[in-house]
């Protein structure tokens, strides 16, 4: 899964497109998906899996209701995306999608789209954090951005087929989508998605490759 930190000059770039107000509360939701990754990257029980996870729930929807506790992304989370009216229980979705990747000993069509809608939330809270325009494909981008990263790094080849079959047609409905100035940023991180998905698989991306980045600036200035 993705974790990459906003090191990633093809990721800051992308932030650089939201507004500088935002920018804070993207980088915050970028870093809640590296930490769920993360963590499930490094778990080998599913039951430990899913007590960690709840665990993220659970401190998320208290975000509401109570200050963060002493743990970097939740008070990065309470800081910069609470402030813009988004909810700590909006957030709860994002980690029900990654529980689908241990909650399922087959990640067939129907668990793949549940995780891919249910991470692809994130597009959403970002989009109200960012006041995104209300043409703007977020859930279609959210979701096929979820599908197109996760396809890397399976390791059974029919599920990664099937996450890049539900993939394209989101990420060319949001590719084809003229999106508005604020909500660049995440434009910019779905045609990333869709730049991935069209490499041969296995196949790591050329982060920084000058095909890449010209099609960000294009995306920026045009909002194609």
């Amino acid at each position: 899964m993705t974790g990459d930190s906003v090191t990633n000059p093809e990721r800051m770039l992308a932030l650089s497109y939201a507004p500088p107000r935002a920018r804070g509360a993207l980088a915050a939701l970028l870093a809640l998906d590296d930490a769920l990754a993360q963590l499930l990257r490094t778990t080998r029980e599913p039951a430990l899996g899913q007590m960690r996870l709840a665990w993220w729930r659970e401190a998320l929807a208290r975000l509401d209701q109570q200050p963060a506790p002493a743990e970097p992304v939740l008070q990065a989370l309470a800081r910069e995306v609470l402030a813009t009216g988004v909810r700590g229980a909006a957030l709860v979705p994002i980690v029900h999608g990654w529980e689908v990747l241990i909650e399922e000993e087959l990640l067939d069509r129907d668990a793949l789209l549940r995780f891919g809608e249910g991470r692809g939330q994130l597009f959403a809270a970002a989009g109200r954090a960012l006041a995104a325009g209300p043409g703007d494909p977020l859930l279609v981008a959210g979701t096929g951005w979820a599908l197109a990263d996760l396809s890397r790094h399976l390791r059974g080849g029919d599920e990664s087929v099937i996450a890049r079959s539900l993939a394209a047609p989101l990420l060319d409905q949001a590719g084809a989508a003229r999106w508005s100035r604020n909500g660049r940023a995440l434009g910019a991180l779905a045609h990333l998605a869709r730049l991935d998905l069209g490499l041969p698989e296995g196949e790591a991306p050329r982060v920084g490759a000058p095909r890449r980045v010209g099609r960000l600036l294009w995306h920026r200035l045009t909002g194609r």
